[in-house]
């Protein structure tokens, strides 16, 4: 074919954006690449009978860009490879055009008929989908290769089996002037200042000190920033990484096991590299800091011996397995009867106190942001009969979870 150099191009583009492309036969049953093992995930077998036309259930046409949004919100971007011998068709995809935040999964894993205890597998594999928003350069890409393989914008639609619009490309968003080149050299002055600024910084995250963290942040300039690139936007999601990284040290230095950090600092990473403009630095920054500071409040445990650490860590961790005395006592090698002395003595609660305070707590969270059944939320909080959840739960809440979630819905 005459564009092979641009395919391979595009294609080493792509994966270098963790975005998976294929050149499928069309006649050939559909791969278990094309979804990423979502249909093993759902219990379905590799050898399913069904090509990928019949998967999407749409006539693909020549010199048609087709996109296709799943009823799991999967994306995926396909058309027919011109001047080929067979027909072949190029896949790009799964992908997700926004985050799905933790309750938009857990409701996708009840219309699944997802057992709660294989939901992590499911969030997992959410979390290892590419996101990649309408508006990305990769589109703007595709569109031009879509132009050189098919002779022209003339030459070809693009069809979105969703929804009917003239095209999902957008052009790139303008690019930031190029800062001046005088500006790029810091003074000695400015370099210490931003520093003793950010030690201050990380000191109060550390102590959870949430207040006095936003005075000094506001008091940190943007002019501080290092403009190592003529891209300011480039510039300050550099620093946001440098910043991310520096939090998630100091809320560890206040604390804070790393089982809580990992999934923030990632969430903001993310975030960091959607950032749409530099306009949008300051709040994000803000958010970083009052997220890292509440995790010190929620997550610190340096008043409590490593035994009590380990044991508080891995409930939080899982509220659906066994929580029981003697399963977390043979876990830390100690007797049931020192782990629940120790254990009342450091938090002041005993050990299934702070469990059935948990699993409530789990429970009123998901009953106020989610629209599970009550029978589903308690499986989510390893509770498995719905009768005793009801009971636990009035115990710690004042009233049943329909009570609860009625109360919220009247407010």
């Amino acid at each position: 074919m005459f564009y092979a150099a641009e395919l391979q191009f595009l294609q080493q583009v792509f994966q270098r954006c963790h975005l998976q492309t294929l050149i499928l036969d069309p006649e050939k049953p559909l791969s278990d690449r094309v979804d990423l093992g979502f249909r093993n995930l759902l219990g379905k077998t590799e050898d399913d009978p069904r090509n990928f036309l019949e998967a999407v259930a749409v006539p693909v046409e020549k010199n048609t860009i087709y996109k296709l949004i799943t009823p799991s919100d999967l994306c995926y971007l396909f058309f027919y490879l011109p001047a080929t011998k067979e027909k072949q068709l190029f896949l790009i995809g799964p992908f997700l055009e926004k985050p799905l935040s933790r309750q938009n999964i857990l409701e996708k894993a009840e219309k699944l008929s997802i057992q709660p205890k294989h939901f992590s597998l499911l969030e997992h594999y959410y979390n290892a989908i590419p996101v990649i928003p309408h508006e990305s350069h990769l589109f703007v890409m595709l569109d031009s290769f879509a132009c050189h393989i098919f002779g022209g914008d003339e030459n070809y639609t693009m069809v979105d089996l969703q929804r009917e619009f003239t095209s999902p490309f957008l052009p790139l968003p303008g690019r930031s002037a190029i800062t001046d080149p005088e500006k790029l050299a810091w003074n000695m002055q400015m370099m210490e200042t931003r520093y003793a600024q950010e030690n201050e910084l990380m000191d109060a995250v550390s102590a959870g000190h949430m207040h006095k963290a936003e005075t000094l942040l506001h008091a940190l300039s943007p002019d501080s920033f290092e403009n190592r690139l003529s891209d300011q936007l480039r510039n300050v999601k550099n620093y946001l990484i440098i910043m991310n990284t520096l939090l998630r040290k100091a809320a560890e230095r206040g604390g804070v096991h790393p089982v809580y950090l990992d999934s923030n600092s990632s969430a903001f990473a993310r975030q960091i590299e959607q950032l749409p403009g530099v306009e949008q630095v300051g709040s994000l920054m803000e958010e970083m800091f009052r997220s890292y500071c509440r995790l010190v409040k929620m997550h610190s445990m340096r008043q409590y011996s490593p035994p009590i650490q380990r044991v508080i860590t891995y409930i939080d961790s899982d509220l659906t397995a066994n929580l029981s005395l003697s399963t977390l006592a043979a876990m830390q090698n100690v007797s049931a009867g020192y782990l629940s002395s120790l254990f009342k003595q450091e938090t002041g609660e005993t050990l299934t106190e702070h469990v059935n305070r948990k699993r409530v707590k789990f429970a009123m969270r998901l009953l106020g942001t989610t629209r599970l059944q009550v029978q589903t939320i308690a499986q989510h909080c390893g509770i498995l009969d719905v009768h005793y959840f009801s009971k636990v739960f009035k115990k710690y809440a004042g009233m049943t979870p329909k009570e609860y979630r009625n109360s919220l819905q009247k407010n």
